[in-house]
């Protein structure tokens, strides 16, 4: 049993490495595209999570941020006017997407979809295709998405 463990928690591991690779890459796709897209620091987000009245498990259903009047380029933003913030949680692809966004095959939280309907239009989702015959971005809110969802499944994830 300790084995499987071991290779469980190392294959695990090498799928959030990869995945986080990704993400970075998309990120750094998203920066070269538009300046709006912003990573917020752990301080930035704890502000944003202030400003929202969210509750501390949100902390992680959101990637980056747009901010009204700001880029990424900035050092710092003073955060004074939820109305002028939208989160975004970051979806990405290397899969060649000839109908972008037709196709996508992503995962979503419990909680990422709780903060869109909380938000509405403050939060969306940002899908990215890194591939390079279909390289491309869109920002969904969650009725969009719904509106083009084809097929949607629940699956649990447990921790004994």
């Amino acid at each position: 049993m300790a084995v499987y463990d071991d290779m469980a928690k190392q294959h695990s591991y090498v799928i959030t490495t990869k995945n986080n690779q990704t993400e970075n890459e998309a990120i750094e796709y998203l920066a070269s595209k538009d300046s709006r897209f912003i990573v917020p620091s752990r301080e930035g987000r704890k502000g944003i999570m202030g400003l929202f009245h969210l509750d501390k498990g949100f902390a992680r259903a959101f990637d980056l941020v747009i901010i009204e009047g700001h880029s990424g380029n900035e050092e710092e933003i003073e955060l004074t006017n939820p109305k002028k913030i939208t989160l975004v949680e970051l979806k990405t692809t290397k899969k060649k997407l000839p109908h972008f966004p037709r196709g996508f095959f992503f995962g979503a939280t419990k909680n990422e979809f709780d903060l869109a309907k909380k938000l509405g239009g403050r939060y969306k989702f940002c899908f990215v295709s890194l591939h390079p015959e279909s390289a491309a971005y869109t920002l969904l809110s969650l009725s969009e998405i719904e509106s083009l969802i084809k097929t949607k499944r629940i699956q649990y994830q447990i921790n004994l």
